[in-house]
């Protein structure tokens, strides 16, 4: 969590930029996105650790109480939702890429919204669900319906398939879903596009698919 001065809260889907600097000057900047809930006090990210990366170790092994960070946000008007839109809302995530998701189901929560919520999220284990011991509280407050597309290793008694999401999943997925429905997608580049396009494949309005992808460590 983090306290930014000046701070007035942040649309659901935004993201902030945290911006590094070392001490012979050179500067690294990455983008994350926040998983808060629209104007919250505190901007809330979600960090995968990347053990090569430039400033994910930094931010998840460095980072103490106190530690001040140059902040950059809140950032992005495409990939977000508001109270506002009455229509369905579909949710894909790939990994980390539940973050802004929550966001948007914490956002709806809050705000009394009843529309319909469906979440499809593909991790590659029961150990690598972010939010795991949030998400099903979430999920059921918000009303969603949630399916989970375990890649590797799936718990015991599983009843849903095994694998890599790929169009044919994200098509039967999305049959059952509303076709006037919103749609966010938030995962690695290949899978955003592999979900994204066979949405609009199967039928889904371009524009109605809003998208966002990963970026550097």
């Amino acid at each position: 969590m983090l306290r930014v001065p000046g701070w007035k809260g942040a649309l659901a889907g935004q993201h902030i930029d945290i911006r590094l600097t070392a001490p012979d000057g050179y500067q690294a900047a990455r983008s994350y996105s926040l998983s808060s809930a629209a104007g919250d006090e505190l901007a809330a990210v979600s960090i995968e650790l990347m053990p090569d990366g430039e400033v994910s170790p930094y931010l998840v092994r460095g980072v103490s109480v106190g530690d001040q960070l140059e902040v950059l946000g809140p950032l992005g008007g495409w990939f977000v939702w508001r109270p506002s839109q009455q229509e369905p809302i579909r949710l894909i995530g790939g990994g980390s890429g539940i973050a802004p998701l929550v966001s948007i189901l914490r956002t709806h929560i809050a705000s009394g919204n009843t529309a319909p919520v469906h979440l499809l999220y593909s991790v590659r284990s029961p150990d690598f669900v972010y939010f795991h011991d949030e998400l099903s509280a979430l999920t059921e407050a918000a009303g969603a319906a949630v399916t989970i597309q375990y890649t590797r290793h799936a718990p015991e008694g599983w009843p849903g398939t095994l694998g890599r999401l790929d169009a044919a999943r994200v098509a039967s997925w999305a049959a059952a879903t509303d076709p006037s429905s919103s749609t966010y997608i938030c995962g690695p580049t290949r899978f955003v596009e592999l979900a994204s396009d066979a949405l609009v494949a199967a039928g889904a309005d371009p524009m109605t698919v809003r998208t966002e992808r990963f970026g550097g460590a």
